[in-house]
């Protein structure tokens, strides 16, 4: 099986692709193909994306049973640790919280505990 998530493609791409696979959503597309198809559908969308991207998941004999593939600035990159492959995901920069104390008040600070003599009686 292969999956194959492609982002700011063009729609004749798209089209291409469609010979031999299914388009679920815009750019999500899943199918059953050889290998040797796999690697040249892969081939081709590696030559015709210009500013897009694109992400191949397939079987694989490895430890999580599937390999991934990336081309183009994604968003996620894969990382390999000691086999185990992860998405790794960028941080962003801090910015200014947008809310004010006016949104949340300041808590008061409850009473002092009375002693224990009062509480007797």
């Amino acid at each position: 099986m292969v999956v194959m998530i492609l982002e700011k493609v063009s729609p004749s791409l798209r089209g291409e692709l469609t010979r031999w696979l299914l388009e679920l959503k815009t750019g999500v597309f899943v199918g059953n193909v050889s290998a040797l198809v796999r690697d040249k559908l892969w081939h081709m969308i590696c030559m015709k994306l210009k500013t897009g991207a694109g992400l191949m998941v397939f079987n694989a004999a490895r430890e999580q049973g599937y390999e991934i593939r990336t081309h183009g600035p994604t968003s996620r990159t894969p990382e390999d640790f000691d086999g185990l492959i992860l998405m790794k995901i960028p941080l962003k920069e801090k910015t200014k919280s947008k809310t004010t104390a006016k949104e949340f008040p300041a808590v008061e600070p409850l009473p002092p505990p009375e002693s224990p003599a009062t509480l007797e009686g």
